[in-house]
């Protein structure tokens, strides 16, 4: 871009952030929780609407909370616009706004956007624009109807895609000041945008899992027509970053390094927690730490439902005094929804009676909140009420079918908390040939004359009376009506 075009680009943010402050909406944090749509955290007392300007900017290391539940808005969102480190986390629901800067105007001031689920969506989203801007993504999406500029002005920007889905039009990294550090999370950006970002990973710009993981960089390939940025880390992770585990005992294991002499030891520190903050500052690492200066490769530790947690494995190599710091790695424990496979699509056939056939199931599920239960129904059948259904809530059951034409069945398990399901699709034909002619793969017998799935006396009889019988055309010029 050039030098008169980034000017005017410029010029036009500018503008719009001095046209939304005379209207703007501030936070103060003043309500019973903390919540965006608390009508008392804002200035005027009334929750921003899609015409006015949300600023969060006071009070020091406030944290505004979008939830489930939730669908905010405003026009331009600005958070981080004071001098004092200031938080908006989006943890459900929704936010949507025109355009978005984090770090706006103190350079003393630190914006922080934190985003683990639910979905944000604006025009253009500027990193640091005069001040310090942070991204945090460990889940949800982003999705930007422009581009995402990291730093947007004169300031410092650092996005850390560690979990969760940025859709951009491009990626736009400005200066030295600017980072993304890709983890389990996954950038997508419209048109090929590889030669760029190619550009910026040589810069040292677009990096992954803080320098320690291998980015993947493809066009038209897992997203037709998009770029798609993904990492792997280098210390190969299990539960692999940004899973789900089942609650209880949870082994994590990570790859060691190669020694710098051969058949030495490699030894590790290991974090865990449920406390981002506590992991990053690392104020008091003893209080978090699980595994002091050993030659291990897992641990297992005790994971609750609900609860996502943080761990880092920082490796010696070559010094005993003097580790290399592992990037974070995340997991959600949580109740998983129970696997069901209904079993494989059926053809069968009547021949003059109702088909009675097994239904064969399985399901797979954590047990974490209870022992799973079970219940098959009929979503579509030839004739309302034709399928009966043994036994509708066991796993594995016989199902009467009495006419001609597509079942779906659908077989749903409950574990307490979710539901996972699955259907099988039973088509019934008249008769076995019928049922086998309708197989993708099925192939006609030769001599089957009468397409009946045999060849036998009726063929062979259709075959002498047609024996030496010439069908071919006797006119060398033959006109066709």
């Amino acid at each position: 871009m050039s030098q008169r075009m980034m000017w005017l680009v410029s010029l036009v943010a500018l503008l719009v952030l001095s046209q939304s402050a005379s209207a703007q909406i501030m936070w103060n944090d003043a309500g019973a929780d903390s919540l965006w749509s608390t009508a008392e955290n804002w200035s005027t007392s009334s929750v921003p609407t899609s015409l006015d300007a949300a600023s969060i900017d006071q009070p020091p290391d406030t944290h505004c909370v979008v939830e489930e539940g939730i669908d905010a808005e405003c026009e331009t969102l600005r958070v981080g616009n004071g001098g004092v480190p200031t938080n908006l986390d989006i943890t459900g629901g929704s936010l949507t706004a025109a355009g978005a800067y984090v770090g706006v105007d103190s350079p003393s001031g630190h914006g922080i956007l934190n985003i683990s689920g639910g979905r944000f969506a604006t025009g253009s989203l500027q990193i640091g624009w005069r001040g310090t801007g942070t991204l945090n993504m460990t889940g949800g999406t982003v999705e930007l109807s422009d581009n995402l500029v990291v730093p947007g002005l004169t300031g410092t920007g650092t996005v850390n895609l560690r979990g969760g889905t940025i859709y951009a039009d491009e990626l736009r990294l400005t200066s030295e000041s600017g980072l993304v550090d890709v983890g389990a999370g996954t950038l997508i950006l419209d048109g090929d945008d590889t030669e760029t970002l190619q550009t910026f990973i040589d810069d040292g710009w677009l990096v992954a899992y803080e320098g320690q993981g291998i980015l993947h960089v493809d066009y038209d390939v897992t997203n037709p027509g998009k770029t798609t940025v993904t990492a792997t880390a280098l210390l190969d992770p299990h539960p692999a970053d940004g899973g789900l585990v089942s609650p209880g005992q949870v082994e994590l294991s990570w790859t060691l390094p190669d020694p710098c002499v051969p058949g030495e030891p490699v030894l590790v520190d290991v974090y865990f927690t449920d406390d981002l903050e506590a992991l990053e500052s690392f104020a008091d690492p003893e209080a978090i730490q699980i595994v002091s200066a050993e030659n291990v490769s897992s641990v297992v530790v005790q994971a609750e439902r609900k609860t996502r947690y943080y761990w880092a494995v920082d490796v010696y190599v070559g010094s005993d005094d003097d580790p290399i710091f592992g990037p974070i790695f995340t997991f959600l424990s949580d109740n998983l929804v129970p696997q069901v496979d209904a079993g494989a699509d059926i053809v069968t056939w009547l021949e003059g009676e109702p088909r009675i056939g097994a239904l064969d199931a399985t399901v797979a599920d954590d047990g974490a909140v209870m022992p799973y239960t079970v219940q098959w129904k009929v979503i579509s059948e030839p004739n309302e009420a034709d399928a009966v259904i043994e036994t509708p809530t066991a796993e594995d059951t016989n199902v009467t079918l009495p006419a001609l034409g597509e079942y779906v069945l659908q077989l749903a398990a409950f574990d307490g908390e979710y539901i996972g399901t699955d259907t099988v699709t039973i088509n019934v034909y008249s008769d076995s040939c019928a049922a086998a002619q309708s197989l993708p793969d099925y192939v006609p017998l030769v001599g089957d004359l009468n397409g009946d799935c045999r060849v036998d006396d009726v063929d062979m009889a259709l075959l002498e009376a047609n024996w030496m019988l010439d069908s071919s055309l006797t006119e060398e010029w033959y006109e066709v009506d």
